[in-house]
């Protein structure tokens, strides 16, 4: 089963330009003022070179700004604040975001009534428009924030390559159950911290870490086929418990640019990291489906000898390492 393993790595090494930790998802935040009155925010991801994704906000006609947009890059996040006027208020009515269509990222949406209640929506390249409801759920904030953290790993390519790794070196079962488990611990702990403001670590820093961890498990993996059992292979819990802190403070910087829902914070936290716990068992299991298919299929039709079988599973941890070493040198130059 281990010799499919090539197979699949040549292919998230190829799709690594589709699949970017950096895909973020766009945040609106409506607030009313007043029985017609609102405060806007409007913050679109960033190209880099004070360019911004295509993303324009279409508000009912009967609404007219208030105050001139101001606008403003930072952290490669474009941001627009202003206030507006909507006559009899925006329930029933329908907001769309032009250009969404168009994109791989998606658009977090929070409106606060006067009353304090709030709805919380999550919109999609096929969804790209909402209805205002008269009345926010709950159940809203647990819905959005769950997909936002599935989507957040199954777009980290960087994330699914440590756990990847780990897969490789634990050999499945309950020991990487209990590994990656201790990896969602470990990184919803620093994600919070760095959520809420108590933890402020610079994100290159922390992208170049977040790559030599993935670097070290490799060696470790290489390490182990040699016949040398290092840290990860006797206690990969230990391992992915300490490297987590630093995914953790990667994952952080998605949700910051997603914004938490006030009220509602623990509840966005939780479930965000629900999903991100969700999206690590889908990719485990995928991955254990293609290495069962791949397997059978090339030992059906491509059978190897015992000297090319242990030739073949070396192949998994150079390219992951030398991958995640691209990286490192790639994020420690942009610092």
């Amino acid at each position: 089963m281990k010799r499919s393993l090539l197979l699949f790595i040549l292919y998230i090494s190829l799709a690594q330009d589709a699949w970017s930790h950096e895909v973020r998802p766009a945040y609106l935040e409506i607030r009313q003022t007043s029985a017609e009155t609102y405060d806007v925010l409007w913050k679109v991801p960033g190209l880099g070179d004070n360019m911004r994704f295509g993303l324009y906000l279409e508000l009912p006609a009967r609404c007219s700004n208030l105050t001139n947009p101001r606008g403003i890059m930072i952290n490669n996040s474009f941001t627009e604040r202003w206030s507006m006027k909507c006559e009899r208020g925006l329930d029933g009515d329908t907001i769309r975001i032009a250009g969404l269509s168009g994109t791989m990222t998606d658009v977090l949406v929070r409106l606060e009534r006067l009353d304090g209640s709030m709805q919380i929506m999550r919109l999609t390249p096929s969804a790209p428009l909402f209805v205002v409801a008269a009345q926010a759920n709950a159940m809203g904030v647990v819905r959005s924030y769950t997909l936002l953290g599935i989507e957040h790993i199954l777009t980290g390519i960087d994330h699914l390559l440590f756990v990847l790794a780990l897969l490789i070196i634990t050999h499945g079962g309950w020991k990487l159950v209990k590994t990656v488990t201790a990896f969602t611990v470990s990184h919803t702990l620093s994600l919070s911290l760095a959520t809420l403001g108590y933890v402020h670590i610079p994100s290159k820093p922390v992208e170049a870490i977040i790559a030599l961890s993935i670097v070290f498990v490799a060696a470790e993996i290489l390490r182990q086929r040699q016949g040398h059992l290092g840290i990860t292979a006797r206690s990969p819990w230990i391992v992915a418990l300490i490297f987590g802190l630093m995914h953790g403070l990667g994952f952080a910087g998605g949700l910051s640019e997603a914004g938490l829902p006030e009220g509602h914070i623990p509840t966005a936290l939780l479930f965000f990291s629900i999903g991100v716990e969700t999206g690590h068992f889908l990719f485990i299991g995928l991955v254990l489906m293609l290495m069962a298919t791949i397997g059978w299929v090339t030992k059906k039709l491509i059978p190897l000898s015992e000297q090319r079988l242990s030739l073949a599973q070396l192949i998994p941890p150079y390219i992951i390492g030398s991958l995640a070493m691209f990286w490192v040198i790639e994020r420690i130059v942009a610092f």
